[in-house]
């Protein structure tokens, strides 16, 4: 943890405005209010370092009655390690599964702890996906002691944050002002509010140390690090400036590490929330090409002019991309003003963009720059989570399946997206006791044809306790029958 000292803060006062550094900025009404005009407002300090006393105690005071501790009830595993994996499991890893099919059926309650940010007065908070996942029962509490229940209003995982709803908002809290994480800068004060260890309200100081860091999370990292202490039962909590803005939201640390922690920058986050919260969904950007790294050799072969962008190596038929004329073996150098150098950039810069926009993009082809306007699109697997229930519960088969999409059938090697895939096989089931497992994936049904979800539901809708069935099962390259009589526990 970063110790400050009073000497250090008068000397470095004094050297500063002998040079004649300004130090203090007033930035009021410099960010957009996410509450309603007639709304009180969240405070705003007028100060960019704690320079009057050496202390970080006013920018404290504004931000904790605003920090919740978050306590949830989940549905643990079934012992260490959440019980035996199937051999297709083993061999994919659990990283794989949980990715495409999140975790295993779960039964033994777990208790764990976060920490959220209040950022409207009618109780709407911020945390990590990660501290409420699987959660079935969420309480907070406040400052002052007082216990509340939250739901769940949306989560997103590919960035790590989740949205609550405090008892129903039907009360007033105290809140904090989202401020403007693009403007700060690395070295600038902050400091981090939350419940490590269960220990509520604890406040670490520390700066800005890097921004925009890939920690390998997903292809959205674009992290604040910072050296302000983050311990487990931080996540969620916020990180903020000297005007008492939240400017990150806490989400990870470097393991064995000191003072290394990672925040979602407030204008992510921002943005996330305020489609979660008008929507009840996150959208997002999608072009349809596969992309790689352009190594020194690749632009060599392609004759660019260094290795600044990334390489197009191919198109999806009838994407966005498709229609705007973009065409493997492009380098994509520029995406709607913003440089593209490397992969993790175009899919930040696009994933973020909102479908239906229009943008111009720089490539360079056949040894010279073009310009190419194009409509970006929603991604697919977006429109699939809207269109069909996030799952699909046991049936009398005691199977949950999922559709078999393009990025899933490359992963598992398919040839094809027909079929869909086994998520979870209900305990005790017929289909289980037959040996249907986890990650095959279904053909045929009674000698009918499985090619999509929709043809999966026609043919299970009406099946009765002890019809017989025979199902022709995919498990990696081997193709197997299993057959089994579905029964009214399945």
């Amino acid at each position: 943890m970063m110790q400050l000292k009073r000497t250090y803060f008068v000397a470095a006062l004094a050297l500063m405005l002998v040079a004649g550094v300004s130090l203090g900025a007033v930035a009021r009404g410099r960010t957009d209010r996410m509450a309603p005009a007639a709304a009180p407002s969240a405070p705003v300090l007028p100060v960019q370092m704690p320079l009057n006393t050496g202390t970080f105690a006013g920018v404290a005071e504004a931000i904790k009655p605003a920090v919740i501790n978050v306590n949830t009830v989940s549905r643990g595993g079934i012992g260490p390690g959440g019980g035996g994996r199937t051999p297709f499991e083993e061999f994919f890893g659990e990283d794989f599964f949980k990715r495409f099919f999140g975790d295993v059926p779960e039964r033994i309650p777990q208790r764990s702890l976060g920490s959220g940010i209040i950022v409207d007065p009618s109780g709407i908070a911020l945390t990590n996906a990660h501290v409420v996942e699987k959660a079935t029962e969420i309480e907070v509490i406040t400052l002052d002691g007082s216990k509340h229940k939250a739901k769940v209003i949306g989560a997103d995982k590919k960035t790590d944050l989740a949205v609550l709803k405090l008892d129903d908002g039907k009360a007033q809290f105290k809140f904090a002002r989202l401020g403007d994480s693009d403007r700060m800068q690395v070295g600038d004060w902050v400091i981090a509010v939350g419940s490590p260890f269960g220990l509520q309200a604890t406040v670490t100081a520390g700066i800005i140390s890097a921004k925009a860091r890939n920690i390998g999370q997903g292809p959205f990292d674009d992290f604040l690090q910072t050296d302000a202490a983050i311990n487990p039962g931080n996540s969620g909590g916020p990180l903020v400036n000297m005007q008492g803005e939240v400017i990150g939201i806490n989400t990870a640390i470097v393991a064995g590490g000191s003072g290394i922690g990672f925040a979602i920058p407030s204008n992510m986050a921002k943005k996330i929330y305020t489609e979660i919260n008008s929507k009840g969904r996150v959208t997002r950007g999608w072009l349809g090409v596969s992309i790689q790294p352009l190594t020194p050799e690749l632009a060599k072969s392609f004759n660019a002019k260094d290795t600044k962008g990334v390489l197009i190596s191919d198109v999806v038929g009838h994407s966005p991309a498709s229609k705007a004329g973009l065409k493997p073996g492009d380098i994509l150098l520029e995406f709607d003003g913003k440089k593209v150098d490397a992969p993790a950039d175009l899919q930040r810069t696009v994933g973020l963009a909102q479908p239906g926009q229009d943008a111009r993009m720089k490539v360079w082809r056949d040894q010279a720059e073009k310009t190419i306007d194009i409509k970006i699109g929603e991604a697919p697997d977006e429109k699939e989570a809207q269109q069909r229930p996030a799952r699909t519960t046991p049936s009398t088969l005691g199977l949950e399946v999922r559709p078999i999409t393009p990025d899933l059938a490359r992963q598992l090697n398919l040839k094809s997206t027909d079929g869909v895939i086994v998520a979870r096989v209900e305990e005790g089931s017929a289909a289980g006791e037959a040996g249907v497992q986890r990650g095959d994936v279904i053909r045929e049904i009674n000698r009918q044809k499985i090619r999509s979800m929709a043809d999966y539901e026609r043919l299970t809708k009406d099946i009765k306790d002890g019809d017989r069935l025979t199902v022709l099962l995919q498990r990696g390259q081997m193709s197997l029958y299993v057959a089994f009589t579905a029964t009214a526990k399945g």
